[in-house]
């Protein structure tokens, strides 16, 4: 069963929403409201993408890219599973 890219959209953006008021309103290093925030923006953003590609064979300029990963070769561009959002250049 695929899903509505535009439904897809707007549960990224309202993740991406509670994102903000979570991280707004954190309580210190680690804060578990603010991670789970995180997870639900990368979750939703595999799904819109996933949905984008399925429905119109296209996909956006974005890519989930894990923490360890950040030190490495700057043009390793896999994809992972959930952790960090990068705005990649054109």
């Amino acid at each position: 069963m695929s899903i509505d890219p535009r439904v897809a959209l707007q549960s990224l953006t309202a993740a991406l929403e509670e994102h903000l008021i979570a991280a707004s309103a954190r309580r210190g290093e680690g804060d578990p409201t603010v991670e789970a925030a995180f997870f639900a923006v990368a979750d939703a953003f595999e799904v819109y993408e996933d949905s984008l590609y399925e429905a119109y064979s296209e996909v956006t300029p974005l890519q989930v890219f894990d923490d360890d990963e950040e030190g490495d070769d700057e043009d390793n561009n896999e994809l992972l599973d959930e952790d960090e959002l990068e705005i990649l250049d054109q």
